[in-house]
């Protein structure tokens, strides 16, 4: 019996649902942070670097309002604040409805990612110790785990493993972006102007009042969202917490007026989202598609050198720190505390998980990349001598812990594989 071409049509609303999953796919989003990164290094390292210089520091803005920015820094400040709003937005569901909802369930993986801070961020420092105070402002590099990249490492070469190792990896890195939210609020902002963060309350307001009655209209919200954002930048806290206070203001649980219909069950009744996970869905597509690798193209693109460069950013302690705070000092900070706090009855570890795959994954911690370049350039100033081996640190950094980490799940996984059909 043939179908009918009518039966095979997809109808509008489900096509877009699933270009949105392909679009926010781990391994979608960790090719296209590669391919923007790579593109920026041969752009910076061939004849073309005069003219992908000129783009990235052309200046343009408004400086009434500080933002007179270059194309570079509006993707730091700017198109982040979109990764940091979906970033908000997760880490709110997580503590409302998810993983986090349980301290016990999440205790481990949380207290994982705060060793996975100290020890990277100890390591640097007594590795730079007699490097001046300049240099140890950058302590805070090496803390930081991407979760695009990392998460789309153990997509490719986990497909066998425990879910939970996903899980822990994902619970991890949440964790790890909150602290490192905290990190640039606290120790990367000069100096505060409180009238101005006095003023931002009021556009946050605004929107929290809106979103918590159910406002989805970009016309409305989005005007909004750009004057939270203007009001932090020109406080002086750098504009992605306001990615993040936005997300936290949105409501995670459905209610009367704040829902989204999201199909129908079983039964044919209506099935509702709530707002955080409607926009995390929609702008989750915006900060995977665009504003993550545009960031990356403009951030990554390090001049090397020749051989000479190469050697003269390896043999400085600042690039060495970096390193050997995301290739050891992720995974070192990540198992010590996970087997130390393992041996409470209370947090024991899910029966599934084995300590080869915990290994692998802890080395996949150590890809610091995104947040790893914006605390960096936060600490030096874009463009300077520092911030170009800061980015020559965490991009070998970054590719060997992916290397480590991928080999050793790589192989769990064939091992995991070869049990299940034997099954």
């Amino acid at each position: 019996m043939s179908t009918s071409p009518s039966r095979l049509r997809l109808a509008p609303h489900e096509l877009w649902r699933g270009i949105r999953s392909t679009a926010r796919s781990d391994v979608l989003g960790g090719s296209l942070l590669l391919a923007a990164t790579v593109a920026a290094l041969i752009l910076a390292n061939t004849p073309a670097v005069s003219w992908y210089e000129s783009v990235r520091d052309f200046t343009f803005g408004i400086p009434e309002l500080h933002l007179d920015l270059s194309v570079g820094a509006w993707a730091a400040d700017g198109l982040l604040a979109i990764f940091f709003f979906v970033v908000g937005l997760e880490l709110k569901e997580e503590f409302v409805t998810g993983r986090l909802r349980d301290p016990r369930a999440a205790a481990l993986p949380i207290a994982a990612a705060v060793g996975g801070v100290i020890v990277p961020a100890l390591i640097f420092v007594l590795i730079n110790l007699g490097s001046g105070a300049d240099v140890l402002r950058g302590w805070a590099i090496p803390t930081a785990t991407d979760i695009a990249f990392a998460v789309a490492v153990i997509a490719v070469v986990g497909k066998f493993l425990p879910p939970a190792l996903r899980v822990f990896l994902l619970t991890l890195a949440i964790i790890d972006d909150l602290i490192a939210i905290t990190i640039i609020a606290t120790f990367y902002t000069d100096s505060i102007s409180f009238p101005w963060l006095a003023l931002a309350l009021l556009p946050l307001a605004g929107f929290a009042f809106l979103v918590q009655r159910g406002v989805r209209a970009w016309w409305i919200l989005l005007p909004l969202a750009l004057a939270v954002w203007v009001c932090i930048h020109a406080a002086g806290v750098h504009a992605t917490v306001a990615g993040v206070l936005l997300g936290f203001v949105v409501p995670v649980v459905p209610t009367e007026r704040a829902r989204v219909r999201a199909g129908e069950d079983a039964d044919g009744e209506p099935v509702y989202d709530g707002m955080a996970p409607h926009f995390a869905d929609r702008w989750g597509v915006v900060a995977t598609l665009f504003a993550v690798p545009v960031f990356a193209f403009f951030a990554a693109g390090v001049t090397i050198g020749g051989i000479d460069g190469l050697v003269s950013a390896l043999t400085d302690p600042l690039t060495i720190g970096i390193i050997v705070g995301l290739v050891l000092g992720k995974p070192i900070g990540i198992l010590v505390t996970t087997f130390l706090l393992s041996r409470v009855p209370a947090l024991r570890l899910d029966e599934s998980l084995r300590w080869p795959d915990l290994t692998g994954m802890a080395f996949l911690a150590g890809i610091g990349f995104t947040v790893s370049l914006l605390v960096g350039e936060l600490a030096y100033g874009a463009s300077s001598v520092a911030d170009e081996h800061v980015k020559i640190g965490v991009l070998l950094g970054s590719l060997i812990a992916a290397v480590v980490g991928g080999a050793l799940l790589a192989r769990r996984n064939a091992r995991a594989r070869r049990a299940q059909l034997a099954d």
